[in-house]
């Protein structure tokens, strides 16, 4: 404002309003208005100084003649503007001695005023949302966890490093991560495909490969998750049984005190999925701080110095002499061969589709899954790392359990191996095989080696338990979401959900009924090689719907998950059907006959669906290639065959035609049932429905197509038709005739 000023006329000047100002040295010079008229300010005329404004002169003490009204605060101007006087103390830098600079505030002073509180908000929003994800993947990685640490974890990995020992083992351990990790990259690249709803496993490969590969892996996959809660029940059982023969309350026997416990638990076990998903949430965090008590137990015990009693058992804390013994395998009975033992193993593996079974209970799938699946894997497997290799260092192979069996300090008799060093003699045991201690009889020696033995009997309950329950919350919802897609029949009756979570009541007591029948068996190492063949026929369809919705190119696959491959994943499909004929070649012969039973059970039927499949990707592509290809071979006699169209009107008007015409194109020639719809007679296009008539030719057994067409007349819309390369156009006279044209 002031160039402006500046460079106004020396006339303009003189028509601003005269008065006087005071200036004191206590206080910056202040303006106010006298007695004069306010509107001669306002309608001041440029040729005009009539007009005085008499300005007063004010000191600190002194008040002027009376108050400024709000209009005479107005800053006087030749454009009579509205604007307020300034305040000058704003603007007054220098100021008298002792008083405080007054100044004003900058506009990045005032920005700041609301930025800060934005900032805080959006510090805040980052902090909860980032929160709610970690929450959500805690929650996905907690259940993948409990359900990967089932009862192989406490009960066989022992024994099974007796077996094999340490470096076997460890390639036992490595290959089974190899299998679930492959397929866990493939599951986060389809569940962050789009949207997964319930159904787990099935859901993903029945929306990728259609229902014919779909339905019959939802029936395969819900009963390996039964099967999974009987395994799992039955370790349960066996724990408790061994502690029974402890304390001798053994109920009939060894092996019907495990049925016995078996049906017990796995009927709690129902009763509290039956509760709901809340309650079922809450006991699988209880079961998981007790599984992390138990590992800091078993780690703890290892440093701890062995007893005398301790030492006859077999564990002697961490020695370089037993650790060299167990680096190399000892098969020992007819399990005894590295196959069976990687069949034992790898149901603690499986646990890997535990959220999701679940995804429709999660509230973001797509980020929870991948994230809380990869982390899961990774933690099971060091904690399976560490633990055989612990146990392998501390614990002999064979122990007596007898405090006579240690050596005098001169004894020098026939003693060479690693107990005699260690000053123990379980050579006669170990000849006679009746050693009833050691890595390789017993199968507690988790317990043996913590610094608390009943805390690691908490372990085995709560990772039995807690995996058991998964399995039987994941089948139930699983063949529910199958139920609902009516592919299979009489199977809809276990798909009805009750409650607000719709929970699949009946499909809750068919698993039940499965995992009881199992469950009698009562035999652990009988059901784990069943699991193994039943989970790896899952992961390797499951491989292979990334493989094919990849290899297709499908527009509609565009997952955000970027660290998967269609080879690995191929790879993943082979290497999982190749261990089920290593392991139980009988067990995956049976597998696949029900898998080829059921595919073409839907093949056959062919149920109304249509989810976009990567089989229909395939299919356009295929077809799209083949006619490009035959666009540039030219025709030859011996390959003949004849195109026809058939002006037909609606096909099953006219039987005869379509049948003369089918007797020969035999369903090996193209033929085209044209339809002439006139213009004249609009509502003829919506009496007409094709797909009743492809239905129709369908049941008829004639393949051809069905191609309606709008024409102003006959004539117009019979020459668009012939344009379609034929070579034989069939026509019927109005007199009834066929004629060759």
């Amino acid at each position: 404002m002031g160039h402006r000023f500046s460079r106004r006329r020396q006339s303009d000047l003189d028509t601003l309003p005269q008065g006087r100002f005071s200036f004191s040295e206590e206080a910056p010079p202040r303006y106010y208005l006298g007695q004069g008229d306010q509107d001669t300010v306002r309608n001041v005329q440029p040729s005009s100084s009539s007009s005085e404004v008499s300005i007063g002169m004010e000191t600190p003490g002194q008040q002027p003649d009376r108050r400024v009204t709000r209009q005479e605060g107005r800053r006087p101007s030749i454009y009579s503007t509205m604007d307020a006087v300034p305040n000058l103390e704003f603007y007054a830098n220098a100021t008298a001695t002792g008083r405080l600079r007054r100044s004003r505030p900058s506009l990045e002073t005032l920005r700041k005023v609301f930025e800060v509180p934005l900032c805080f908000r959006q510090c805040l929003y980052s902090i909860l949302f980032y929160f709610t994800i970690f929450f959500l993947i805690m929650i996905h990685l907690v259940r993948c966890m409990l359900n990967i640490w089932g009862v192989i974890l406490f009960l066989r990995l022992s024994w099974i490093t007796s077996q094999a020992g340490i470096i076997l083992t460890w390639v036992i351990i490595f290959m089974s991560v190899l299998v679930t990790s492959v397929t866990c990259l493939s599951v986060s690249a389809i569940s962050t495909n789009g949207k997964v709803s319930s159904g787990g496993a099935y859901f993903m490969i029945s929306r990728t490969l259609g229902p014919e590969m779909g339905g019959p892996i939802g029936v395969v996959f819900s009963f390996a998750n039964a099967l999974g809660c009987a395994l799992n029940t039955v370790g349960f059982a066996e724990t408790v049984r061994d502690l029974l023969i402890e304390y001798n309350s053994v109920m009939v026997d060894s092996i019907n005190d495990v049925r016995i416990i078996g049906t017990i638990t796995v009927t709690s076990l129902l009763l509290i999925s039956l509760a709901g998903m809340e309650w079922e949430s809450k006991t699988q965090i209880l079961f998981f701080l007790v599984l992390m008590v138990t590992f800091a137990n078993y780690f703890v015990g290892t440093v701890i110095p062995a007893t005398p009693e301790e030492q006859a058992m077999g564990f002697f804390n961490y020695r370089a002499d037993i650790f060299v013994e167990n680096l190399f395998p000892d098969w020992r009975g007819a399990e005894g061969n590295f196959f069976q033992m990687f069949a034992i193993f790898f149901p603690s593996a499986i646990g890997i589709l535990a959220g999701a079974n679940i995804s429709g209970d999660l509230r973001d799938p797509e980020t929870a899954i991948p994230k809380g699946t990869l982390m899961a894997i990774f933690g099971t497997t060091m904690s399976y790392l560490l633990i055989s290799v612990t146990a392998g260092a501390c614990v002999l192979r064979d122990a007596s359990g007898n405090l006579n069996d240690s050596l005098p300090l001169n004894y020098s008799g026939p003693c060479d191996d690693v107990a005699c060093k260690l000053g123990w003699n379980f050579t006669k045991c170990e000849q006679s095989q009746t050693c009833p201690f050691g890595m390789s009889n017993s199968f507690q020696v988790l317990s043996l080696v913590s610094a608390f033995g009943p805390l690691i009997t908490a372990g085995v309950f709560a990772a039995s338990l807690s995996s058991a329950l998964a399995f039987l919350v994941s089948a139930p919802k699983v063949f529910q979401c199958l139920c609902k897609d009516n592919i299979y029949p009489y199977i809809g009756f276990f798909g009805k959900g009750y409650g607000k979570n719709n929970e699949p009541l009946r499909a809750y007591i068919l698993c039940y009924l499965i995992a009881l029948a199992f469950i009698l068996i009562a035999q652990l190492n009988v059901i784990a090689p069943l699991i193994s063949n039943f989970f790896l026929c899952s992961y390797a369809l499951i491989n292979f719907s990334c493989f094919h919705a990849s290899i297709t190119n499908s527009p509609g696959w565009r997952p955000s998950f970027k660290y998967y491959s269609k080879w690995t994943a191929l790879f993943g499909s082979v290497i999982s059907v190749v261990l089920m004929f290593l392991l139980t070649w009988w067990a995956a012969l049976i597998t696949f006959g029900i898998i080829i039973f059921l595919f073409g059970y839907v093949t056959y039927k062919k149920p109304e669906v249509n989810w976009g499949s990567s089989v229909q990707a395939g299919t356009y592509n295929m077809a799209l290639s083949y006619s490009v290809s035959l666009a540039g071979v030219e025709d030859h006699v011996k390959n003949f065959r004849p195109q026809c169209l058939v002006l037909t009107g609606p096909p099953n008007l006219r039987p005869a035609l379509v049948d003369f015409v089918g007797s020969f194109t035999k369903n090996v020639s193209l033929m085209i049932c044209g339809d002439i719809l006139m213009v004249s007679r609009p509502s003829g296009i919506s009496q007409r429905n094709t797909d009743k008539l492809v239905k129709w030719l369908n049941c008829r057994k004639v393949r051809s197509f069905y191609t309606p067409f709008k024409g102003d007349n006959l004539r117009e819309g019979a020459r668009h038709l012939m344009q379609v390369t034929c070579n034989l156009i069939f026509t019927l006279e109005n007199k009834g005739a066929s004629k060759v044209s």
